[in-house]
């Protein structure tokens, strides 16, 4: 994807790299989580890897949408140009 980006709209390779390490150490946490979570119970472990999977596309995505717009809320109100979501400076 990065290189069919036209020239001047990517982002430099520091920025790409931040953005792409923080979403593969994320997945990788999530999933040494569910793999040590299902090795604790009597359950079928990949119906609970599917329920834990799930419930953090979707719960998970909730909680962090509402702390984006909360903390987005309070950076417009003490504006601090500095922590502004996706300005990279």
């Amino acid at each position: 994807k990065r290189f069919k980006e036209p020239e001047e709209e990517r982002r430099p390779w520091r920025i790409w790299f931040y953005d792409t390490s923080k979403q593969a150490i994320g997945a990788l946490f999530i999933h040494f989580a569910n793999v040590f979570l299902s090795d604790l119970t009597e359950e079928d472990p990949c119906s609970l890897y599917l329920i834990n999977f799930i419930l953090d596309a979707t719960l998970g995505m909730l909680l962090i949408w509402l702390g984006v717009k909360v903390v987005s809320w309070g950076v417009q109100r003490k504006k601090y140009t500095s922590l502004v979501f996706g300005e990279y400076g």
